[in-house]
């Protein structure tokens, strides 16, 4: 009897050490691609071991930290997918022992972990500590700075811990919850985290549509448009005149004339990159020019209108079965049953749309005008901007596999933390979401494909000069053409 509990006691050593091992090499993997994408846009500087330059560094390991975490969660959902189907595969496999229900529940758990220490203590840490200088009649240095930076925290964490203690006693005012809220860990940092997650599916709501229409226009921009009725030859020829045209009124003007030297240099520039974009569609094979972009404007529609039937699918499940909803409905366990009608195939393809609706949501987020200024430039970026891009991606990526599994665009339940949250066993949230995703989603498309139209329509119309849409007022400004000439309305 002794001898196998002594058995058990060290197959489940055996298999949590494997576990952690396993999670350190992901968790490593993400580190090191997240420091190579971080230090592309940093903005380089001296490489002079003083103050200002240990700090910097400190933030950039805490940034780089957060912005592993937040891919891990982007991976997390995709990657429980296609573990659950490798099981039901292969469930007899030796090779794949190690992909167990306990594995992916032990990542569940740190991926929440991760991402509360990331959301309320690194990050904030990093930006006070990047903008500290230690408190007056200190000896100036790290000490100073670090003691300052951990006074701002205690006083955002009893800030923070304040606003949602009178929050949540508004809006359920019972003895129960009053009670519950001096549980610090086991249910004040869960409520705060979902009232984090709430805000990112919120803010996941906005950008998604958004980016999915956007899409298109990034996917055009780096690929090469067919070539009708142009001849791309005149029209480079004609530009490299206008650029030499340019480049003798910058010679031949005075140093005096300050203002008129800028300009030209930017229009020297745009006609510069124009310039590069005509021979790069000049070099292109026919292929290239007549089936990729093409075949790539197809798929993303594909794609788009797919999702939209997913979620106006899910919205009819959610009016007929209450085991649609995305919290309290107890799924088979990882392994044991198929969450896809399709089997792999179904698999593979929330899988995509998983990954689909992250980069959508990312590019809707820089093209929103208020996160404008965010958009991190290639060795041009400053560290504080870099702690707001990371955080701003640890609150999309952390929402994620909530909105998936709201919008129902993948069955898998939602386990650890994640799937504890209040607001996900509202019905009305719920469907409110669904409805506000697929009427956003379906007016942002609409208005994407008909906006040549429209603008055509205005003109026609003379409506034109009233500013009744962005494509027309865009169209009034004077900009140089690939022709080399002036385009006025």
């Amino acid at each position: 009897m002794e001898a196998d509990d002594v058995t058990i006691r060290e197959q489940n050593f055996h298999s949590q050490v494997r576990e952690y091992t396993i999670c350190f090499l992901l968790f490593a993997v993400l580190y090191i691609i997240s420091y190579f994408v971080i230090t592309r846009y940093k903005r380089k500087a001296d490489e002079q071991e003083d103050e200002d330059a240990i700090v910097n560094r400190i933030s950039l390991f805490l940034s780089t930290f957060t912005l592993a975490v937040s891919a891990g969660a982007v991976l997390l959902l995709p990657f429980s997918i296609i573990s659950n189907e490798i099981l039901l595969s292969f469930p007899q496999n030796y090779y794949i022992q190690w992909l167990n229900g306990s594995l992916i529940h032990g990542l569940w758990n740190l991926a929440s972990l991760f991402s509360n220490l990331c959301l309320f203590v690194l990050m904030p840490f990093a930006f006070f500590f990047l903008e500290s200088e230690g408190f007056a009649g200190l000896k100036k240095g790290i000490r100073a700075r670090v003691l300052e930076t951990l006074v701002m925290l205690i006083l955002l964490g009893l800030l923070i811990l304040g606003i949602v203690w009178v929050a949540s006693a508004l809006i359920d005012n019972d003895a129960t919850s009053m009670e519950s809220l001096y549980d610090l860990w086991e249910f004040y940092l869960p409520y705060l985290y979902s009232c984090i997650s709430l805000m990112g599916c919120l803010l996941l709501l906005i950008c998604t549509p958004v980016g999915l229409s956007r899409m298109f226009t990034v996917m055009g921009q780096l690929l090469v448009k067919p070539t009708i009725l142009e001849d791309l030859d005149e029209q480079i020829y004609i530009i490299t005149l206008e650029e030499e045209a340019i480049r003798r009124r910058l010679n031949g003007m005075s140093s005096t004339v300050e203002y008129n030297t800028v300009q030209l240099g930017q229009e020297l520039e745009n006609v510069k990159s124009m310039k590069i974009k005509l021979e790069r569609r000049k070099k292109a094979s026919a292929w290239e020019r007549n089936l990729v972009y093409p075949a790539v404007m197809i798929v993303l529609l594909i794609k788009t209108s797919i999702s939209v039937l997913l979620v106006a699918c899910n919205i009819l499940r959610l009016l007929v079965d209450e085991t649609a909803m995305p919290k309290g409905s107890g799924g088979p366990g990882i392994g044991n049953a198929s969450l896809s009608t399709f089997g792999f195939v179904g698999a593979a393809l929330e899988i995509i749309l998983i990954f689909y609706l992250m980069v959508s949501s990312v590019v809707g987020f820089y093209s929103l005008r208020f996160f404008g200024n965010f958009t991190p430039r290639k060795d041009d970026t400053t560290m504080t901007k870099i702690i707001g891009n990371c955080v701003s991606i640890l609150v999309l990526s952390s929402a994620l596999p909530v909105m998936s599994r709201t919008l129902g665009i993948t069955r898998f339940d939602l386990l650890g933390d994640f799937g504890r949250f209040n607001w996900l066993g509202n019905f009305y949230i719920v469907l409110s979401y669904n409805l506000l995703f697929a009427i956003m989603t379906t007016l942002c498309l609409v208005r994407k494909f008909t906006s040549a139209v429209r603008e055509e329509l205005f003109k026609a119309l003379g409506l034109d000069k009233l500013h009744l849409s962005n494509s027309a007022r865009d169209s009034e400004t004077t900009k140089p053409s690939a022709n080399g000439h002036q385009k006025t309305l």
